[in-house]
């Protein structure tokens, strides 16, 4: 499993998810959402409506590789397109296991052009 996702899964079974757009669109206008995402596939309204409620109340935001499949399986909960950390060690530990894998992808990206070259 993707660390990232372990991240997510520990803050489900902590119960610090707001999972599905209300949820997270509410704890963010409460002031307890720490970061919100949105899966890969998730529609543009969704996209927008999250971001807009990340902007509007100072929460970060950002769109994840992982598809709304994905989030419902490690968050329990249906296909969400929209999930928000409520604790703030968990959503930096999952930015920046995210950061790494991407680092990581991207590497073995840049060796498989340079060995085809």
């Amino acid at each position: 499993m993707n660390r990232s996702l372990a991240i997510l899964g520990m803050a489900k079974k902590a119960g610090l998810l707001a999972v599905g757009s209300e949820a997270a669109a509410n704890a963010a206008r409460r002031g307890e959402a720490k970061l919100i995402i949105t899966a890969s596939d998730a529609s543009e309204s969704s996209v927008r409506r999250a971001k807009s409620n990340a902007e509007a109340n100072g929460t970060p935001f950002t769109k994840v590789p992982f598809t709304m499949f994905e989030l419902g399986t490690t968050a329990g909960r249906g296909s969400p397109g929209t999930i928000a950390f409520l604790d703030k060690g968990l959503a930096e530990g999952f930015m920046k296991r995210l950061a790494e894998a991407e680092e990581k992808a991207d590497t073995k990206a840049r060796s498989a052009k340079e060995s085809d070259a």
